[in-house]
C-alpha cells in the first residue's frame, strides 16, 4: 500500500549517527521490497536485529497434495476444521499453487512463547471470528470480525486472541500484494471511483518498545520450512520508523459496492491484486435497477483462472444450500452459474445481504490432505435440476 506513515522517534536525516538520551547507538534497518526498487520502510532499533543465538530445530510444514490436475467443482466445509491451541500448527492449507497458498485455521490460544515471520510470502488474513490485536515491530493492529490483515514478507509478528473462538481465511501469497492499479493516480493515490480510501486504511499504532536481553524464539518460514531462531533480543525494540512497507488493516465492512442498472462483473468487487490471483469482497448491495435486470449471476466460463470463494455470512443468492464457512471451488475451464431457481428468485429482489471473499487465481489450485476431510459431497452435482 504506497501510503507513508511514521511512528516514534527518528533522525532529521536517515543514514545518520541517531543515538539515545544517554548517548547509545540506534541500529538502523531498512526493512525492503523488490530488491532496493520496492516499497521500504527504516526502523531503528536498541539493540542490533543480527543477533542469532542459536538455531534449534527445522521442520516442513509442505502441504500434502492429494489431487493436483482438479477438474471438479467442490465444496468444502469450512468451519469444520477443528480448533487447535497453537497459531501455526492450527493453520491447515486446503488449496495451493505455486504462487499461493489457501489456508484455514481455527487458533485458541495467543502466541506468547514465540514469534512468527514469514520469509517467503505476504500473508493476507481474513477474520471470520475473534478480535485482539496484531503486534509487530512497526506497531499494534487492533482486529475484530470482517477484517483483512496484510502482514508483509519478512514482518516479525504476534496474533494475540481475545478468546478461543476463532476462525481465519488466510491468502499466503508468493507474489507482492497490493491495492488494484486501477484505483491509483500515478502518485499513488486512491482515486474517485475506488470502493475505498486511504482513511478506511488502518495503520499500525501505539509502538511497543521492548529493551531487552534474552532468549526469543522466532519462527521464520522459508521454502515450506519453519526454522526456530533463537534471538538475543526482544524484536520489537524499535524506537521509530517510517516508510510505506509495514502492516495494515482494512474492514470489508468498509468497501463500498458499486451497482448499475444490469449485472456488474466481479471486478467490481476487486480489493487486493497480484499479477497472479485477485482478492474480491462481496459485500451488502442494492441490486440492479433495470426494470428486467436479472440480479442473479449469469452462466460464465473460467477459461483463465479457477475461482474460490470463502462464504462468510448472510445468503449467497447464486447457491442453493450454502452455508456459513463454506469454500467453493470453480476450476477453470468448466462453467458454472446460478443454482437451479436462484436465477428466478432474484428477479425483482432489491437488495443482498450476502458477504463473501473471493479469490481468482490464473494457475489451477491443487486439493491437499486437509481438504478432502471437509469436503461436501457430491457438489459438482448441485445443477441438476
Amino acid at each position: 500500500m504506497p501510503l507513508y506513515h511514521t511512528l516514534g522517534t527518528l533522525p532529521p536525516k536517515r543514514h545518520t549517527a541517531f543515538k539515545s538520551k544517554d548517548g547509545v547507538f540506534y541500529y538502523e534497518q531498512l526493512f525492503g521490497t523488490v530488491g532496493f526498487d520496492g516499497m521500504s520502510s527504516l526502523l531503528y532499533h536498541v539493540h542490533r536485529p543480527t543477533m542469532v543465538k542459536e538455531v534449534r530445530a527445522t521442520y516442513s510444514i509442505a502441504p500434502k497434495i492429494i489431487e493436483d490436475k482438479n477438474m471438479l467443482s467442490r465444496c468444502f466445509g469450512g468451519l469444520s476444521i477443528k480448533p487447535e491451541s497453537d497459531f501455526l500448527t492450527s493453520r491447515k492449507p486446503i488449496l495451493v499453487n505455486k504462487d499461493c497458498q489457501i489456508e484455514l485455521a481455527a487458533p485458541k490460544d495467543t502466541m506468547t512463547d514465540y514469534f512468527y515471520k514469514n520469509a517467503d510470502a505476504d500473508e493476507l488474513i481474513f477474520v471470520h471470528r475473534g478480535t485482539g490485536v496484531l503486534r509487530s515491530l512497526f506497531g499494534t493492529l487492533d482486529f475484530a470480525p470482517g477484517d483483512y490483515l496484510l502482514i508483509p514478507r519478512g514482518v516479525i509478528y504476534q496474533m494475540t486472541f481475545d478468546s478461543d473462538d476463532n476462525r481465519l481465511f488466510i491468502v499466503v501469497s508468493h507474489r507482492p500484494i497490493y491495492t488494484p492499479k486501477r484505483y491509483r493516480n500515478w502518485f499513488g493515490q486512491l482515486l474517485e471511483h475506488a470502493p475505498y480510501c486511504e482513511r478506511d486504511i488502518r495503520k499500525p499504532k501505539d509502538l511497543e518498545t521492548h529493551d531487552e536481553k534474552g532468549d526469543f524464539i522466532i519462527k521464520v518460514k522459508k521454502q515450506d520450512m519453519i526454522h526456530e531462531y533463537v534471538y538475543a533480543s526482544h524484536p520489537f525494540d524499535v524506537v521509530g520508523w517510517d516508510g510505506y512497507n509495514y502492516p495494515y488493516a482494512f474492514s470489508i465492512h468498509d468497501f463500498e459496492p458499486i451497482t448499475g442498472s444490469i449485472h456488474q462483473p466481479p471486478p467490481v468487487h476487486q480489493t487486493f491484486e497480484t499479477d497472479a490471483f485477485v482478492v474480491c469482497s462481496f459485500c451488502p448491495r442494492l441490486y440492479d435497477y433495470h426494470p428486467q435486470a436479472v440480479p442473479a449471476p449469469y452462466n460464465h466460463s473460467n477459461i483463465d483462472s479457477d475461482e474460490v470463494l470463502y462464504y462468510v455470512d448472510g445468503d449467497f443468492m447464486s447457491r442453493n444450500h450454502i452455508e456459513m464457512g463454506y469454500i467453493t471451488l470453480h476450476p477453470a475451464g468448466i462453467p458454472h452459474g446460478p443454482h437451479p431457481g436462484a436465477m428466478e428468485r432474484s428477479i425483482g429482489k432489491t437488495r443482498t445481504d450476502e458477504l463473501a471473499v473471493m479469490v481468482d487465481t490464473f494457475k489451477p489450485l491443487q486439493i491437499t490432505e486437509h481438504a478432502l476431510p471437509i469436503e461436501v459431497p457430491d457438489y459438482h452435482r448441485s445443477w441438476l435440476e
